[in-house]
């Protein structure tokens, strides 16, 4: 079978490698799709960990179950199955209490060595990662390049619930990639007016489809009055920094108002991690200022669902597809700012 190999920094190389074998208690599964994420793109231009000299990766997949081991009871072979990149240890203070993706011992398919992810004809599940991970099996009339996508659709779905968004609030998004444009959507369903700041235009057009409220060029120096004017000078009251630059969150307790929440969506680079906020500003206005990673297992059901039931515009998200041969092309594409979320599209559909 084929598999992609990260081998150096924006290396893919497609390789023939033998088929898994199938655990005892585990399955495999033909991949179907898989997408390509901002943290896959992050570790392409780092290259593999240090002292792996190759890892495939791949954390966004769906596929059909084509082998099952004996010991393992909740799939059959045929089932469609959607999978997310989290597996925790189920030992730890923070798994004890039910806080999974704070795992002290967290391990990510695609990502860790040993794990190997989605950009392959086939991935083998053990039973480690059927039990401690997220699998689960898809709703009716979901395709395996939308259920690719409901990875994503986690984290924003937990943001929000952590944000409490409701109606009647406005909500911030810095930054129109995937993950921003998904914002825009789970705010709007929740009843809250969507302001945008992006500074690329072709990201701001691309927003433009989601419906936000207000668009704005994040290169602008009136932003916060902008935003001020906005809501009656109230502030926002709830900002999402959805892009890995530090400067937004200085922005964002600026823009936010008396009480309200900083939502930290998106990392930043592992070598200049650093960030400065007004801490006065945030005291005085007892402002909340919120890490928000990952999510707990729950948030992948319920992606899927939304996503069968059309509630979500994933259509609208997914702008390129390209097969697995041409994956080195995808991430290009997908780095280069042209498009929103990629996916690769494995096999016969």
């Amino acid at each position: 079978m084929k598999a992609a190999f990260l081998t150096s920094p924006r290396t893919l190389d497609v390789r023939e490698v033998p088929e898994p074998d199938v655990a005892n208690d585990g399955l495999v599964m033909e991949t179907k799709a898989c997408g390509i994420c901002g943290s896959d793109l992050r570790r392409w231009k780092e290259g593999p960990p240090s002292g792996c000299e190759g890892i495939t990766p791949g954390h966004e997949a769906s596929g059909v179950v084509i082998k099952v081991g004996p010991q393992c009871h909740n799939f059959e072979v045929g089932d469609h199955i959607a999978i997310a990149p989290d597996v925790h240890c189920s030992q730890c203070y923070y798994c004890k209490h039910e806080m999974y993706n704070l795992c002290d011992n967290l391990r990510f398919v695609g990502i860790t060595p040993g794990y190997p992810g989605g950009f392959a004809e086939q991935m083998a599940l053990t039973g480690e990662i059927l039990g401690n991970g997220i699998v689960n099996k898809m709703p009716e009339g979901l395709s395996f390049t939308h259920a690719a996508v409901s990875e994503l659709c986690n984290s924003v779905l937990a943001t929000h619930e952590k944000a409490g968004t409701g109606s009647g609030d406005t909500v911030v998004v810095i930054g129109a990639g995937p993950a921003g444009c998904l914002h825009v959507c789970v705010a709007k369903s929740r009843g809250a007016r969507v302001v945008v700041l992006e500074i690329a235009e072709t990201r701001r057009k691309m927003a433009e489809r989601f419906e936000p409220d207000l668009v704005m060029d994040a290169s602008e120096v009136d932003l916060v009055d902008r935003v001020k004017k906005f809501t009656s000078g109230v502030g926002a009251d709830i900002i999402v920094c959805a892009n890995p630059i530090a400067q937004t969150h200085a922005l964002a307790v600026d823009m936010v108002r008396k009480g309200g929440k900083v939502m930290l969506f998106g990392g930043l680079p592992k070598a200049n991690p650093m960030t400065t906020l007004n801490g006065n500003t945030i005291h005085y206005g007892e402002i909340e200022v919120i890490g928000a990673f990952s999510y707990h297992p729950r948030f992948h059901t319920l992606s899927l669902n939304l996503l069968a039931e059309k509630k979500l515009p994933i259509a609208l998200l997914i702008t390129h597809t390209f097969e697995l041969g041409k994956i080195n092309e995808a991430y290009q594409t997908a780095v280069g700012g042209e498009a929103l979320k990629v996916v690769i599209e494995i096999g016969r559909q």
